[in-house]
């Protein structure tokens, strides 16, 4: 393996506790960084005050953290509805400006399914949004980076590279490809690898296969507490699932990737000790 070191981060929120409590227990399990929610709560980008960056600049500074990610996904039916784009595209660029502002250049999101089809409609409106976002991001040096599941990585790779930027990028989550799509994230690694600015360290095992569409209905519809996808999927602690992290891992170093793994843990009753599983589960690939 490649001598250089890859760096561990956390999602904040997954510790269920208020921010300042999460980053602190975020440096208590090891962690170097946190992934910061900027869609509500107290960073939400339509209330946030410039004095709120600042004490929260503070926190994590004091707590030896730095910012790997901020999570910008809006929900619904992410950029597939253009009825909803104009609110949602100005939003996601406050949510940048937010990133930014701690110390961020990465936003990642769901923007909806991307169809196989690239003359349908819902094609269409996804590159329009995709590619006012990705200008937007380009110019400040930033990115907004897709998390992977909702289609195949080739797929996804077409969309990217039709797009007028590069400001849009890819958020690696290979349980999502094993859980939703049945992809193997190896490839997946491998497929996007021009575009990969961040991961989430996740696992899972598919229990039943379909259409990658129903499944992110369902999000946009129930959110990811909905009961009806606990009959396609289930999230288990790193290691134990379906992810082949050994593989997985390498594949991200011959890519030459060498930023962030940041564990999300959307499940289970003990979140501080599931998340301090997880990280302690990595240090042997950092």
């Amino acid at each position: 393996m490649n001598t250089e070191k890859f760096r561990i981060g956390v999602i904040a929120d997954m510790f269920r506790q208020p921010l300042e409590q999460s980053l602190e227990s975020a440096a208590k399990v090891g962690a170097q960084a946190v992934q910061l929610y900027a869609t509500g709560g107290e960073l939400s980008p339509l209330e946030v005050t410039p004095q709120k960056l600042a004490q929260v600049r503070g926190w994590l500074a004091d707590r030896g953290l730095v910012v790997s990610a901020v999570c910008g996904d809006l929900g619904g039916h992410g950029f597939a509805r253009a009825d909803e784009n104009v609110s949602k595209v100005e939003t996601s660029k406050r949510i940048v400006d937010i990133a930014l502002e701690l110390g961020s250049n990465i936003v990642t999101t769901h923007i909806g399914v991307v169809p196989a089809d690239t003359s349908c409609e819902r094609y269409k409106i996804m590159q329009a949004a995709c590619n006012e976002l990705a200008e937007y991001a380009h110019k400040n040096g930033a990115f907004f980076a897709v998390e992977t599941g909702p289609e195949k990585a080739d797929t996804l790779k077409a969309f990217l590279d039709s797009l007028t930027s590069k400001g849009v990028a890819v958020n690696l989550d290979p349980a999502n490809l094993v859980m939703v799509t049945d992809e193997d994230p190896v490839y997946a690694v491998h497929t996007l690898k021009d575009y990969i600015v961040h991961t989430h360290a996740k696992d899972g095992i598919m229990l039943q296969k379909t259409d990658p569409q129903i499944i992110y209905d369902f999000f946009a519809e129930g959110g990811i507490g909905d009961l009806r996808l606990d009959e396609y999927f289930k999230e288990v602690p790193l290691g134990q699932g379906q992810v082949p992290f050994d593989a997985y891992i390498q594949a991200l170093e011959r890519i030459g990737y060498h930023g962030y793994l940041t564990v999300e843990r959307e499940c289970g009753a003990d979140p501080y000790g599931d998340i301090a599983a997880a990280v302690q589960f990595l240090k042997k690939y950092c």
